[in-house]
């Protein structure tokens, strides 16, 4: 495979817990908060066997039939490659929210409304239970905005659960996904490809006009970069979404421009030479234009 697959060391290069003594370990497993998962943790010949109670759970709920193998670690959460009903699978499995180094969302979530008080206060104060909540939305979100995106026919990965609120929770803390590319040959991020002139060129408008599609629909990314633009068959395809945000957040066109500086600055690496405020410009130019093709779902 030509994707960073990991193993089961640290950032350091060392194992995990190595300086724990083996009396211990087990207690030391049990305190610890559920971050990025070790690969032999998802995997077991026989899947009863399997340690993660997430995998084993899409296991017997028949969404997944087995984890194959690691494709990247983020802030959130980790990514890996499956296999299903529907064929390759990516996994997202998201660490518990205090496990993240990304822990401050509130600047994305102003301006959503959450009826139920006492879920507010509890979110807001992060108790347990607001924890507990905030993963299940944060998960909830990213499906929601899938089907949404998909539906729109902008090039995003297809969503493999819902678009039932009821079904997206039951995966609560990962979500499915079609993989873009196959288990042999991942699609690249635009950061990590290497692409001809004229390669870098067609990725820029696509990325500028996805931006400008995603605008169209009312929202900002919240992170729009080379970082999160894949390159597969010389199509660009937007992916993270949970942060994704509407006009109704106040910080709404402070993230906007941030997209579009963070566009602009990652395409420097593909010899782009542009800058935030020409890039925005741009977008709001395309935004007036005609956007993609809605896909056609069947139930």
């Amino acid at each position: 495979m030509n994707a960073h697959w990991l193993t089961g060391l640290d950032e350091s290069g060392e194992l995990e817990g190595a300086d724990t003594p083996p009396e211990r370990r087990s207690r030391f497993k049990k305190k610890r908060l559920l971050g990025r998962r070790k690969l032999d943790d998802l995997t077991a010949e026989d899947p009863e066997n399997i340690a993660d109670d997430t995998i084993r759970r899409l296991i017997d709920t028949g969404h997944i039939t087995e984890i194959v193998a690691e494709l990247k670690s983020g802030k959130e959460a980790t990514a890996y490659v499956a296999r299903g009903p529907l064929g390759s699978v990516l996994v997202k499995l998201y660490r518990e929210l205090e496990a993240r180094s990304f822990r401050n969302d509130a600047v994305y979530r102003e301006g959503q409304v959450v009826l139920d008080e006492r879920a507010n206060r509890a979110m807001q104060g992060r108790t347990k239970k607001g924890l507990e909540m905030l993963q299940a939305d944060w998960v909830s979100a990213e499906y929601a905005h899938l089907w949404t995106l998909w539906r729109a026919g902008l090039n995003v990965p297809e969503p493999l659960v819902g678009p039932n609120v009821k079904a997206c929770a039951e995966t609560v803390p990962a979500v499915l996904m079609r993989l873009i590319g196959t288990e042999d040959e991942v699609a690249p991020r635009l950061s990590e490809a290497r692409l001809t002139p004229a390669e870098a060129r067609s990725a820029w408008q696509q990325s500028v006009q996805g931006l400008a599609d995603l605008l169209r629909l009312g929202y900002a990314h919240g992170d729009y970069s080379t970082y999160n633009l894949l390159w597969w068959e010389n199509t660009v395809i937007i992916i993270d979404f949970p942060q994704l945000t509407t006009r109704q957040n106040p910080n709404f066109q402070q993230l906007l421009r941030r997209d579009a500086q963070s566009l602009a600055t990652s395409f420097r690496k593909h010899g782009v030479q542009t800058d935030g405020e020409a890039t925005l410009r741009e977008v709001q130019r395309l935004v007036r234009g005609k956007g993609p093709e809605p896909r056609i779902v069947l139930p």
